[in-house]
């Protein structure tokens, strides 16, 4: 059915995908042209976490809940430091696709609406597109390169030289996309507590850093790729490795400096990405998963209990459990699903990693105490 740009003076907008296909529909937010790997999400709340996830740096988000921005966009309200509602300081998706926008919302902590945000941030977003079309398709073909373009009134649409271009959008994951999302320095947050952690920020979710200063945790956040010698300079209890974007395998330096940590017999945490560099570290190995987990409901099963959680997660690649055969780490948690690796731990040192997200944000705090056994390893 053809699109009637009239309707509300809504911009143009394309998104076209590596095999050829595209969807044509209505623009909001920036008037660019971006390009990147094509994911999609089954939250059903969330997307001002999940549109400052730096896990999603590099990507086009595609939500599969129909409607959008229904509750607007909360102050940036700051706290110790740290925003209260967002998960950095800023959009970090390349691109947003949804299926309804909703353009008067209504909550009484909205500032903006979800249009008014993407201008700001200068990222591009298309709605009105059949979005179930679009996941079946990912899931299918598994997810894919695209381009995504919203036009100026007066601009042409130019759909051949959109698909060409489509033949060779360059690969996100083959950039240091950690090293974008990363911090340039140490920062510390101080909640008056009697220990530290050091947090290798591979692209920290903020919530991971509220939940430890509520439990009275003093932190210092390090670059990526700091060295365990840098980080022993702050003689830390414990340190976190982070979640954060792209493939783990191009953290050499973290995976190195969490090798020498872990010599060290300091007490290890790591979240998401920090799952599969803690495993990397140890020998183990990581591949990449054909459409990856991104919701809110993952369901993680504790092998030794046979308790399951339901979970917050937002990864693309996983840890090979044949790996790990002589490396020490067994897996703790396996996804119900589809039988991934969703956590590993050491069988004799402080050290264990989950592929989800205790902190959720958005989605279920199930697993937030993951957090506090930690602190008790710190405690000895």
């Amino acid at each position: 059915m053809p699109v009637d740009f009239r309707h509300q003076n809504c911009a143009r907008a394309i998104l076209v995908l590596e095999d050829g296909s595209y969807f044509i529909s209505y623009g909001f937010g920036a008037t660019k042209k971006v390009s990147g790997e094509v994911v999609f999400s089954t939250s059903m709340v969330g997307y001002p976490e999940a549109l400052t996830d730096p896990s999603y740096q590099g990507q086009i988000l595609t939500l599969t809940y129909p409607l959008i921005g229904n509750y607007g966009v909360p102050p940036c309200d700051i706290k110790q430091g740290i925003p209260l509602y967002f998960e950095s300081d800023g959009i970090k998706v390349t691109g947003f696709i949804v299926h309804e926008l909703c353009r008067k919302p209504y909550h009484w902590a909205s500032t903006k609406t979800l249009d008014e945000w993407l201008k700001q941030e200068d990222v591009p977003g298309i709605y009105g597109i059949d979005t179930r079309r679009l996941t079946m398709k990912l899931r299918i073909r598994g997810v894919m390169l695209g381009i995504l373009q919203v036009y100026e009134a007066e601009d042409d649409l130019n759909l051949e030289k959109l698909l060409k271009e489509a033949e060779r959008i360059p690969d996100p994951n083959l950039r240091d996309l950690v090293g974008e999302v990363t911090t340039k320095e140490p920062v510390h947050y101080e909640s008056g507590g009697s220990k530290i952690v050091a947090l290798i920020d591979c692209g920290v979710k903020y919530s991971i850093l509220r939940g430890f200063i509520k439990r009275g945790l003093d932190i210092v956040r390090v670059p990526y790729d700091f060295s365990a010698k840098e980080i022993m300079e702050y003689n830390p209890s414990g340190v976190i490795v982070s979640n954060g974007p792209g493939d783990p395998k191009k953290c050499n330096k973290t995976i190195q400096c969490v090798r020498k940590l872990f010599e060290e017999n300091v007490p290890i945490m790591g979240v998401c990405l920090g799952n599969q560099i803690l495993a990397l570290a140890l020998g183990g190995d990581t591949y990449k998963l054909k459409y990856g987990h991104r919701s809110q409901n993952q369901p993680a099963l504790d092998v030794e209990t046979g308790r399951c959680y339901i979970t917050t997660q937002n990864h693309g690649y996983a840890v090979d459990p044949s790996s790990l055969h002589g490396t020490d780490l067994e897996v703790w948690f396996i996804n119900a699903n589809d039988k991934t690796v969703e956590g590993v731990k050491h069988t004799s040192k402080p050290a264990f990693a989950v592929q989800f997200h205790p902190e959720g944000s958005p989605g279920p705090y199930d697993t937030d105490f993951l957090f506090d056994q930690f602190i008790r390893h710190m405690e000895g």
